[in-house]
């Protein structure tokens, strides 16, 4: 089982990663595409803005008529960010820290490991679905031959940082032999000489 300084990281860096992803979800630069010097559009996940100096934004009211990456990305970060919230409060309960069933060390073990699975498969979703709508959006961009006008926004870093740190906390998290510290029983048989009494014989 991993140590309990070795969980309070795994548990902070999940939980940055939990936030960083919650943040991405919800921004709206994903993708920037410029029209002309000044006119900007940027396009994410819930809406999309536009405008120079001022800009206004309006959600996408029609799900269906979205591309297929934004809405796939939409629906594996909904997940990824439930699963971390689900990884989130299992860790909690195995995490040596906390007094959850104290008297099953064993058991908190086995806890802890499956909230740090849990984080690892979260922040591999985060990962893969994010370089998956990179890679369509230049797909796309470079057979509309609009790929000199087209950016990546900051969501799309941030999502990749949050899918990182998520899984990396994971890592610690259901790491089992971290501690590196095993403390070996020795028999008292080794340490004490046995001695046999002597006996008299007449």
């Amino acid at each position: 089982m991993a140590s309990s300084g070795l969980q309070l990281l795994g548990y902070f860096l999940a939980l940055i990663g939990l936030a960083a992803t919650v943040a991405a979800t919800l921004m709206v630069e994903w993708k920037k595409e410029y029209q002309g010097k000044t006119y900007r559009i940027y396009e994410g996940l819930w809406m999309t803005c536009s405008g120079n100096v001022r800009t206004t934004c309006e959600f996408h009211q029609y799900l269906l008529k979205l591309p297929p990456e934004v809405q796939a990305t939409r629906v594996v970060m909904l997940v990824s960010i439930f699963l971390s919230s689900v990884a989130l409060m299992v860790s909690t309960v195995g995490m040596k820290c906390t007094r959850f069933m104290d008297g099953k060390a064993e058991f908190k073990s086995t806890v802890a490991m499956i909230g740090g699975i849990m984080f690892l498969i979260a922040g591999l979703l985060t990962m893969t679905m994010t370089s998956w709508y990179v890679k369509m959006i230049v797909q796309t961009s470079y057979e509309s031959h609009t790929l000199q006008s087209v950016e990546f926004g900051n969501a799309v870093f941030v999502s990749w940082a949050g899918g990182l740190f998520t899984m990396a906390g994971g890592a610690f998290l259901s790491c089992r032999r971290c501690s590196g510290s095993q403390t070996g029983s020795i028999s008292s048989n080794h340490l004490i000489p046995t001695t046999h009494p002597k006996s008299n014989y007449v």
